[in-house]
This record gives C-alpha cells, structure tokens and sequence, in this order.
C-alpha cells in the first residue's frame, strides 16, 4: 500500500525542484511513504558552548520542516540533549574550572554549573539555546535525554540491546581495525557511589539485571529498571532512539556521514536490532569563522552563538545564511565587510520574490524558495523597505549612534510598522557591527571643531563650497559635480580637494562619498565648519 502511495505522489508531482528543501522533502516522502505526519529531529551533547556550528544542525531540520509543512504535511520537530553523555572535558574559558575538573566523567547533568546560574553544567548550555533560537522563529520539542533515562522509558529498549549483543558486536567490527573486546557490552552506567562512569567490570545477568564493579571501590547488583543508571552507548542510542520516536528524517555532520561513521552503522544496528529502518539523512558540513582556522569547537573556546550572530545580521538574515547554501556546503560566518554584501544579497532575494528585479528561471526559483524559508511570520503583500545596511553606518555615526534620530531619518519611507520594525533591527545590527568589527577607515565622528591647520589656498575652496551648498537643495549627483567645478575653477587637484575636506568633516584622510556625506550631516552645519577654518 505504502509503495503505491509513493507511485501516485511520483506521478502527481511533476515539478522539477531547484531547492535543497524541496529536494530533501520529497526524499523523505519517496523513501518514508506518503503519510501525514511525520517526525523530524535534531540532537547535541550540551557538553559545552552550543555554537553556530551546531545551529546547522536546528536550522537544517528546521528548514526540511518548513519544506514538508509547504506540502500539507504535520510534522514533529523533536530536539534532543544528550545531556545524560559523560562529561569528558572541561572547555577552555570555564570559570572554576578545577571545580569542573573534579567532576569529570559524572553525566553531563549531575555536573554543576559553575557559573552559578543554572541547576547544571548541561542546563546551562541548554537553557541558552532555548531562548535564542525563537528569535529566529524555531520552536522544537525539546527532550532531556537524562529524563527519559531516569524515567525508564528506555528500559525495554536497553535490554533489546543487550539481548542483540552479538549483532551489535559484529557491525561495529566491521569497520574497526581490532575488534572490540568479548566482554563488551552496548551500555554504559554511572555508579551509585561516585556517579562517574569508571567501571572497572560490567556483567549483564540476563532480563533487567546488571552487576557492577566501580574504581571507587562501589560493587553491587541492580534491576535496571529499578535503579535507572544504566545507558546505551552512543552508537547504539542513536539508532534507538529512530525507532522510539519514528524518526522520518534527521541530518548529520560530516564527522558522523563517513563510512563506518556513527551514521553507516547506526542504519544497520536500527534495522538488525529495532526492524526499524533509517531516518532520511542529510550531511551537514562545518561552518567557519572567516578568518579563523578550521571548524569551531566549544572544547577550544573559538565559539560564537546564535546570540552573538544575531548582533549583527537580522534574523531572517540569519536564516537566508542557512536556507540560501546546500548543508554540504562549508561557508563562513564574516563579520568584516562582508556582512554588507551579505544583507544586500538577501535584499536582492527580496527583489527576486516580490518581482523587482529579474534573474534567471532556476536562480528566481532558489531565491524565492530561500527568501520563504528565510521569512519569519507572514510574507508582506508588497515589499518590505531595505534600508541600506552601509548607509546606516554613515547615518548612526552622524547621528552619534542615536537609534531614535537615525530611524527619523527614512520616516517617509516607512509604509507600516514591519518596515520600522525591520529598520529598527538593522540600525541597531549596524550600530553593533561599526562598535565591535568595523575595520578602522569605516569609523568616523564628525569634528564639532577643525582639528587641523590649513593655507589660505585650502581655507579659500572650502569657504566657496560653503557658500555654494547653502544657496539650494542639492541632489549628491549635482553636489558632486559642483565639487569638481570648484576644483578646476580653483586649479585645486580633485585628490587633494577630498582629503582635505575629509580632514576638515572627520580628521580623516578618506570618509563616505563626500556630496551625500555632507548632505547628511546637514548643509548648515558643513557650511559652519568649513567657514570656520
């Protein structure tokens, strides 16, 4: 019945798909079934700073989401955090961390949180994911993985491993250059005594029941079921957990899609083990930080979050990051000049979607596709204002970085209150990019006071252009080429004419474009300045 379903949906839908969304949706519907409903997930070990590195992953499954949800289909987002995983090292920029250290190899939930905020070390990595990520219009189901493991809804579960022992044991061989030992086991367990994971012998007895001998000298027997300290091994949780919650569809980093990775023989460990075959898969590749070498860890301290990103680029920015680059794409998050092609691409997008500007049949078809998937709440009828993200860093440093004054600025522009809130937004992702990465020639103050000397060569022009921007309204075109009159008529070199008014606005050798520069900042008070030399 499933496969004629799928017939029919082939049949129906002729379409061809140019986005990755599309794509990876009807992936799912091809190998998963045509259903209604389906369960799509995500997962992370909170065993330090959850990155943008590991955003992917959320957003990802956040996208294919919205990609099913496009098709009529109900879909269940579930997150997991692995916070029941041993913690096995403490990452660099820890405050206290010989407190951290001591509890090393305890779970990642019953290690304390030493920034003294938090119930946990995990919770307090947890806690911060759960609030950034609704400012990008992501909402998962969360799932404390220690949770369920104390609760003994994976009791069952954990004794179908241990009962399948043997297959277990000879899929991981496969791919392992010495085999594992004859008294493995596909369970870890935390001791009753120390609550750390250094257990020196571990026996199953059959049914529910474990013995257990622990460094710290703890020896006893327990049900399970009774005393839930038991846990699948990583590659075995894994797979377990597809078949718990009927995952349809779930991505992984390219450390987990190499063959023989936790991927390759999780598939097969689900299928042998659970009659349970694998989620719809998609690899992720790593994200960088421009600049910075290789794929960001929390371990190293080289991190920045959801929340630092969102300093600097609007959310549906954020999100036109992700759902504008195939996930096996590796790409950069910059902080340099490059956020300004970046929002002007997005605005592009933006033109392509509502009609304005033309590219070709399959380019308009990702980009409208990727603006969807990038949009938060509903798609405007007609287009949002763009207000220029470079121009608003001339404007808020004119403005002496007054978010008020500079949003007055474009107040006929504004059509409603999605176009101030967005301006909003950007301004204050502007102010933050200029105080905190914008290189130094992009930083100015405009001088209430000359703080240089000129010759009365220099003073002359000056005051002439004082004189002449104050007898009209000047378009920066007509002022532009007022200044290149004034040079000539001067016998003044245009190179020199720029520096020196530059020097006069800003103590600078080079500034904005000077006309709408000086227009910007007002007439008079240009006019005042540079007859004050």
């Amino acid at each position: 019945m499933a496969d004629e379903k799928i017939k029919d949906h082939n049949k129906d839908n002729k379409n061809q798909f140019f986005h990755w969304t599309d794509v990876t949706a009807e992936k799912i519907i091809r190998e998963k079934g045509d259903k209604d409903k389906y369960v799509v997930a995500a997962g992370i070990t909170p065993s330090g700073v959850v990155h943008i590195g590991n955003f992917r992953e959320i957003i990802t499954v956040d996208l294919v989401k919205r990609a099913l949800e496009k098709r009529g289909k109900i879909v269940r987002f579930i997150y997991s955090w692995d916070d029941y995983d041993v913690f096995r090292k403490v990452p660099k920029g820890m405050p206290n961390p010989e407190i951290l250290e001591k509890n090393l190899r305890k779970s990642i939930v019953d290690t304390p949180d030493t920034y003294e905020c938090h119930d946990s070390y995990a919770e307090h990595n947890e806690i911060a994911v759960e609030e950034d990520i609704p400012d990008v219009g992501i909402y998962p189901e969360f799932i404390r993985q220690s949770l369920k493991y104390r609760k003994g809804d994976y009791s069952k579960q954990i004794k179908i491993a241990l009962e399948n022992n043997d297959k277990i044991k000879k899929i991981l061989n496969n791919y392992r250059e010495n085999p594992l030992p004859e008294n493995w086991l596909p369970i870890a367990i935390f001791c009753d005594a120390c609550n750390k994971d250094t257990i020196t012998e571990l026996k199953w007895l059959g049914d529910y029941n474990i013995s257990y001998k622990c460094e710290c000298g703890q020896e006893e027997e327990i049900d399970f079921r009774k005393k839930q300290i038991v846990k699948l091994k990583w590659r075995v949780d894994w797979p377990m957990r597809w078949c718990y919650e009927n995952v349809d569809f779930e991505p992984g980093g390219k450390d987990h899609s190499t063959n023989g990775g936790s991927f390759d023989t999780g598939k097969q460990i689900c299928k042998a083990v659970w009659n349970y075959e694998a989620p719809t898969y998609v690899m992720y590749d790593f994200i960088r930080l421009k600049d910075g070498a290789g794929k960001m860890s929390s371990s190293s301290g080289n991190v920045i979050t959801v929340k630092d990103v969102l300093e600097v680029y609007e959310p549906e920015v954020l999100r036109y990051l992700f759902a504008g680059t195939r996930p096996n794409r590796e790409f950069a998050i910059s902080f340099d000049v490059d956020v300004f092609t970046i929002y002007e691409d997005f605005d592009k997008t933006e033109r392509v979607y509502f009609g304005l500007d033309k590219v070709k049949d399959k380019e308009a078809e990702k980009r409208k596709v990727a603006y969807e998937l990038s949009y938060i709440g509903d798609i405007p009828k007609s287009i949002p204002y763009q207000p220029s993200i470079r121009h608003l860093t001339t404007l808020l440093q004119i403005n002496n970085f007054d978010i008020d004054k500079t949003v007055t600025y474009f107040e006929k522009e504004l059509k409603n209150k999605h176009d101030q809130k967005r301006l909003r937004i950007r301004a204050v992702c502007a102010k933050n990019w200029i105080k905190k990465y914008a290189p130094e020639e992009f930083k100015f103050c405009v001088q209430e006071k000359v703080q240089v000397t000129l010759v009365d060569q220099e003073k002359k022009i000056l005051h002439q252009l004082a004189d002449k921007i104050l007898e009209k309204e000047w378009t920066d075109k007509e002022l532009h080429e007022e200044m290149y009159i004034l040079c000539t008529n001067n016998e003044f070199p245009p190179k020199d004419f720029f520096k020196l008014a530059y020097n006069v606005l800003v103590n600078k050798d080079k500034g904005p474009r000077l006309a709408s520069f000086i227009l910007e900042i007002g007439r008079e008070k240009v006019a005042q300045l540079f007859k004050s030399v």
